[in-house]
């Protein structure tokens, strides 16, 4: 999840082990820490049998660190360590990125090099589902599930607040707060049963609906949020008319 910086990193609070529920989400990994050591960067949900949808700040920054774009994975293994399958691929930031304050254009596309195999594609919305459904009162009550790798929720007592990172994928679900032209804002509170994302499920999925209404639907990837994760899920729209102009160079659009 994006903050005041960049920190790449992956988190679902108060949420529940995926297992194999969300099988087309998975992470993105590179040797962004250290030369040799593999680590996960962000997660992301594969949107074609060779496309992974996920967040350009987790991308745009590794030539910098020395990771180019054909020196990333993906994996797709509910729980990462250094038996993890890794899938060679290639990121491609969104050349849009950062460059209009009222657009930030943070989604990305890796790709891999070999067709993805066992996996069913999640998909992409068409366009302004959101505001169709915002128009029609839709949105009111609606539920959205995130899926990420990582931390979880903030744990105090005992010495200093820490998140705990289980490296391990997780879900849950959020309620409808508000939506811009470009923006969709989840409440993850806590008190009133919901959880939501953290540090930073960074280029993760929301799904429309949960439960027994979740849809295969990504309507946006996870960006940021506040500094606690016991608020707001802001999450970058893929129904807009920028999302789908970047993400139609790389798959078909619905």
């Amino acid at each position: 999840m994006l903050m005041l910086t960049v920190t790449p990193a992956q988190a679902i609070t108060y949420g529940r082990r995926d297992g194999n529920r969300h099988p087309n989400v998975g992470a993105l990994v590179a040797e962004y820490v250290e030369p040799g050591q593999k680590d996960l960067l962000c997660s992301g949900t594969l949107i074609s049998k060779r496309d992974f949808v996920t967040a350009s700040h987790c991308t745009v920054f590794l030539p910098s660190v020395g990771v180019d774009p054909d020196e990333v994975w993906i994996t797709f293994d509910p729980t990462f360590d250094e038996n993890s399958p890794l899938i060679p691929a290639t990121y491609h930031t969104n050349p849009r990125y950062g460059h209009d304050s009222a657009d930030l254009a943070d989604v990305a596309v890796v790709v891999t090099d070999r067709p993805v195999s066992g996996r069913t594609p999640a998909r992409l919305p068409r366009l302004h589902l959101l505001d169709r459904l915002a128009a029609d009162n839709g949105l009111h009550g609606q539920d959205f599930t995130a899926v990420g790798y990582g931390v979880q929720e903030r744990q105090v007592g005992g010495g200093r607040p820490s998140f705990p990172d289980a490296m391990e994928r997780f879900f849950a679900v959020s309620e409808f707060r508000a939506l811009t032209k470009t923006w969709l804002r989840l409440s993850q509170n806590p008190a009133t049963g919901e959880g939501g994302t953290c540090y930073g499920d960074s280029g993760g999925p929301n799904f429309i609906g949960a439960g027994a209404d979740e849809t295969d639907i990504v309507v946006a990837v996870t960006v940021t949020g506040d500094a606690v994760c016991r608020a707001t899920n802001t999450d970058y729209r893929l129904d807009t008319p920028s999302a789908r102009s970047f993400l139609g160079r790389f798959v078909e659009l619905p």
